[in-house]
């Protein structure tokens, strides 16, 4: 690593980790309810799982994304974090307030509103550690000797992530009204800046990874800001209709959402064209496969398989079963999870001086995690087209069509659990890195084939 603040990434690299592991436990809860065998039901209720479940995706993958800043911006800018002790109280409060949330849950303390189930309080508490984070990242990025377009446009996704976390603040008594506005933040999100965020990273890894010029690279992004915005912001329309709004916004919404995949296969193409023009090859190839894989990933998931079910004439069957499960899980792991991988995987060596990339245990850790995730896909889009038969075409109760599919999730178990296994030996590299040293600092060393590896 070039500057000692650098080191604050590595422990929301740690609570990421942390929190991916209980995500996973509560992913197990749920699907063993699927199965019929919902033993845990007086302890944590269905409802409860899914929403701790949900909100610790967006709480570790937050987590991610602010440790990739703290890493990347100083690098960037040529300066050091404004204030290390600052980004710690951030962390800590952070911690504080997702622990708060997720006990909350299990003792019905929530708005009830789907992925925003979080309690009002802590919503404001939420708000006042954004506008923390972002005030070291702006101030250290503008104080820094260059503000460079990779630095900018990761910036820019996490002001415009912080923003669109607002419109779900305000209080609406209309059912239609809040669904309205919730949809700004869910959508908008994970649909629109966070793809900005994504894009970031990927440059700053291409950057790094693929020794080809930055300008080069730099200029992909501004391609990619423009397809996120012009798809994202109007297809948010297609989940419009089924909230009461006009039925002009499930036809804008579905051709704008068609064009979605276009971000995402700019990315793809855009990651794998790089690599290929680099003329020489970085060491760290598990931070090169984390990173073209999520790449690929997120045009598969979030591209192909978001149109696939997004078009009215499909979607009027498909909204809200579990074909969307099959589309967000490899989505979400695709365009963000992977892509924190990415960047830890890339960061950890520069942290710590000790150069353990390319061990088995680290292909393992890629190649189990995604067959698994791949793998629960296919099982999540079996079952989610069976109860769209039973449910929509042969018109059987919700109840009755999910004892129908419950052999599904048997399948999905056992993929489930190979991904847990992957993401379970990421870890354990992870923790077999050590903490971060000041012995690492200056060592950081790019001239590709340098780098000593060891297993």
């Amino acid at each position: 690593m070039k500057y000692k603040s650098q080191k604050v990434a590595y422990w929301f690299f740690a609570l990421s980790m942390l929190l991916i592991v209980l995500q996973i436990t509560y992913g197990f809860i749920m699907g063993f309810a699927h199965m019929g065998y919902d033993g845990l039901h007086e302890i944590i209720p269905f409802n409860v799982a899914r929403a701790t479940h949900n909100n610790l995706l967006v709480v570790w993958l937050l987590s991610g994304f602010m440790g990739a800043a703290y890493y990347i911006i100083p690098e960037e800018s040529q300066n050091e974090l404004v204030s290390v002790k600052l980004a710690y109280v951030q962390l800590i409060t952070l911690a504080l307030v997702g622990v708060t949330a997720v006990i909350g849950f299990h003792f019905n303390w929530w708005e009830g509103r789907k992925f925003l189930e979080i309690p009002r309080p802590l919503d404001y508490l939420v708000v006042i550690n954004v506008l923390t984070f972002l005030g070291i990242i702006l101030v250290t990025l503008f104080k820094g000797k260059k503000q460079s377009t990779t630095a900018m446009v990761l910036t820019m996704g996490l002001v415009f992530a912080a923003l669109l976390y607002l419109p779900g603040m305000i209080w609406f008594d209309s059912q239609a009204m809040d669904s309205f506005f919730r949809w700004w933040v869910v959508h908008l999100w994970v649909e629109g800046v966070w793809e900005l965020i994504m894009g970031g990273i990927l440059a700053f890894l291409l950057i790094k990874l693929t020794g080809v010029d930055r300008e080069v690279i730099e200029k992909w992004l501004y391609v990619i800001v423009g397809l996120t915005f012009l798809s994202g912001i109007l297809g948010t329309g297609h989940h419009y209709y089924y909230i009461g709004a006009p039925e002009y916004w499930l036809i804008i919404g579905g051709i704008f959402s068609a064009l979605e995949p276009l971000a995402f296969l700019a990315m793809a193409l855009f990651a794998l064209h790089m690599y290929r023009k680099g003329g020489k090859k970085h060491p760290n190839k598990i931070a090169i496969f984390w990173t073209l894989g999520s790449a690929i990933v997120s045009f598969v998931g979030a591209g192909l398989l978001g149109l696939a079910h997004t078009l009215p004439a499909v979607n009027m069957y498909t909204h809200g079963t579990l074909v969307t499960a099959m589309h967000g899980h490899l989505a979400f792991w695709g365009a963000y999870g992977m892509i924190v991988f990415a960047m830890i995987a890339y960061a950890l060596p520069q942290l710590t001086g000790r150069k353990l990339f390319n061990n088995p245990m680290g292909l393992y850790a890629f190649w189990l995690s995604l067959i698994g995730m791949v793998g629960m896909t296919v099982a999540f889009g079996v079952a989610g087209v069976a109860q769209v038969y039973l449910e929509r075409k042969m018109g059987l109760d919700f109840m009755v069509a999910q004892i129908e599919i419950e052999v599904h999730f048997f399948v999905l178990i056992l993929c489930a659990t190979m991904f847990a296994t992957g993401v379970g030996l990421f870890i354990a590299n992870f923790l077999k890195y050590g903490q971060p040293n000041d012995e690492a600092i200056g060592q950081e060393n790019d001239d590709f084939g340098s780098l000593e590896t060891s297993d």
